[in-house]
C-alpha cells in the first residue's frame, strides 16, 4: 500500500480537480455511485461505491487495491494499464522537480534567505516612498451575465468543436468547461479569454456545461451525428474508423476476427471493442416509449475474446440506457443500467443474461409506462420500473468485445418504426 499511496493520492486529485464537486470529504454515496458510472463510461468496469471509498480513505483498508483496480483507475485517467500510469506520473514529477544538489545547500541557503530579506526592504522601501494603498480586492459576482455558444467544424469524424464564451462579468479567474460526465473533457477556462477548441473522437449526444464555483451557469447541446452507421475500433483518444466496405458483409453488418486482428496487430481481443453506432434525430422518438430489436452475435473465439462481451446502449438527450450480454461464465463482470439505476452482476444474479454466442442471439428492449423490459430469443429476462427516461433518443451503439456481426436493427414505437436495417439480406 505504501508503495502505491502516492500514486493513487495523485490520482485521486486529480479527479477531484476535474470533476469540480467541491471536497472530497464532503462526497456522500451519491456523488461515489455516480463516479463509479463515470468510470464505467469510459472503461466497461464498474468500481464499487466501497471500493472507491476506499480507494480515497474513507473506508479503512490496509491492503492496496487489486491490480484489477488500479488499472481500471488508470484507463480512467488515460493511461493504458497501473504501470504505465505510474511511469508517465513520475516523468511529470520528474520534469517539474528538477533535483537539487545536496553539495553547499546551506551555503545557497543563506545567500537566498540574504537575497530575499533585501528585495522585502527595497519593494516596502518603494511602497513607503510612493505612498501607494493596497489593492483593491474586486469581489465575485457569480450573478453575473455568462454567454456560451458552441459550433462544429465539420459533419464527420472525428469532429472539432468551437465554444465561444464570456464570462468576465463573474470576476473570477476561471471557470470550468465539462463536456461530458468524463473527468479527461472537463477543462479549466481563463475568465479573460473569450474561445476555446476541443476535438470528439465518438458521435453522440453531450451536453457541455460551463461552471463557476460549482453552479451551472450556461448549458449548450454537442451533437456529433453519424452518416448512417459508423464502425469503430476503441483506443481512448487514438480510435480506428472503419470504411463502409469493411463492415458491410454478405451476412450482415460486422467485422470478422482476421480482419479486427489485422487492424489491431493482436490476435487477442480482451479489452478491445468494436463498435456500430448510428447517432442521429430519430424523428423525435421518446425514449419513454419505444421498443428496440436486434439479431447479433459475438464472432470472436474463446481465444481471442475469453467473455466475449456484447453492450448495447440506447443513447438519450439527457441519459442512456445500457443492456450486456456475455458467455454464460462471464455473467459476474456485467451492469446493467435501466437511465434510472445500476444493476451489477457482483451482487445480483444475471445468470439470464449469459448465453451461447455459436448462434445469433435475438435481443429486445422496450420502455412503456416508465418500465424498461429486456427480452432474449422472445423470452423475458429483465423487468424493472424506471423513475426517469432518457427523453429523445438520439443514437443507438452496439459494441463487441472482439469481432462481432449484426443482422438486423429495428427501432420504433406502437405508432410509427423509424428505423429497419436488414444487414443480412
Amino acid at each position: 500500500m505504501q508503495e502505491e499511496a502516492p500514486y493513487i493520492n495523485t490520482w485521486c486529485k486529480t479527479v477531484e480537480r476535474s470533476l469540480d464537486w467541491g471536497e472530497s470529504s464532503s462526497w456522500n454515496d451519491h456523488d461515489f455511485e455516480k463516479l463509479g458510472e463515470l468510470i464505467f463510461q469510459k472503461t466497461g468496469t464498474l468500481l464499487s461505491i466501497t471500493t472507491l471509498k476506499r480507494i480515497w480513505g474513507r473506508v479503512k483498508y490496509n491492503s492496496s487495491p487489486t491490480i484489477a483496480t488500479l488499472n481500471t483507475m488508470a484507463r480512467f485517467a488515460g493511461a493504458e494499464d497501473w504501470r504505465i500510469y505510474k511511469k508517465n506520473t513520475t516523468a511529470e514529477k520528474k520534469i517539474c522537480t528538477p533535483p537539487v544538489s545536496q553539495t553547499g545547500i546551506k551555503q545557497k541557503g543563506y545567500i537566498i534567505v540574504s537575497m530575499g530579506m533585501a528585495l522585502v526592504v527595497v519593494v516596502l522601501g518603494i511602497l513607503a516612498a510612493r505612498n501607494l494603498a493596497p489593492p483593491k480586492v474586486v469581489k465575485p459576482n457569480l450573478n453575473g451575465p455568462v454567454k456560451f455558444s458552441s459550433r462544429k467544424v465539420t459533419d464527420g469524424l472525428p469532429n472539432s468543436v468551437v465554444f465561444d464564451y464570456d464570462a468576465s462579468a463573474l470576476n473570477i479567474d476561471s471557470v470550468t468547461l465539462q463536456q461530458t460526465w468524463d473527468p479527461s473533457r472537463v477543462e479549466r477556462l481563463a475568465t479573460s479569454g473569450r474561445q476555446h477548441t476541443s476535438i470528439y473522437y465518438y458521435p453522440g449526444y453531450f451536453t457541455a456545461k460551463l461552471i463557476a464555483n460549482g453552479r451551472i451557469k450556461k448549458e449548450n447541446p454537442v451533437f456529433i451525428k453519424t452518416r448512417g452507421w459508423t464502425g469503430i475500433i476503441g483506443r481512448n483518444n487514438n480510435p480506428v474508423y472503419l470504411d463502409d466496405k469493411d463492415i458491410h458483409r454478405p451476412g450482415g453488418m460486422g467485422l470478422d476476427s482476421k480482419t479486427l486482428a489485422l487492424k489491431l496487430s493482436s490476435p487477442v481481443f480482451n479489452g478491445q471493442w468494436l463498435s456500430f453506432y448510428n447517432v442521429r434525430e430519430f424523428d423525435g422518438l421518446d425514449g419513454g416509449d419505444f421498443t428496440f430489436e436486434t439479431t447479433l452475435r459475438n464472432t470472436s473465439g474463446m481465444d481471442e475474446s475469453s467473455c466475449r462481451k456484447m453492450i448495447l446502449y440506447i443513447l438519450g438527450k439527457q441519459n442512456a440506457i445500457i443492456i450486456p450480454l456475455a458467455d454464460k461464465g462471464c455473467i459476474s463482470d456485467l451492469n446493467i443500467y435501466t437511465s434510472s439505476d445500476w444493476i451489477s452482476g457482483k451482487d445480483h444474479d444475471l445468470s439470464a443474461f449469459g448465453c451461447d454466442f455459436s448462434n445469433f442471439q435475438k435481443l429486445k428492449c422496450e420502455v412503456r409506462d416508465m418500465k424498461l423490459s429486456v427480452y432474449l430469443n422472445s423470452k423475458l429476462i429483465f423487468t424493472k420500473p424506471i423513475t426517469q427516461t432518457i427523453t429523445q433518443i438520439a443514437g443507438i451503439c452496439i459494441a463487441f468485445e472482439g469481432s462481432g456481426e449484426i443482422k438486423n436493427v429495428k427501432l420504433g414505437n406502437r405508432d410509427k418504426l423509424v428505423l429497419d436495417d436488414k444487414f443480412g439480406r
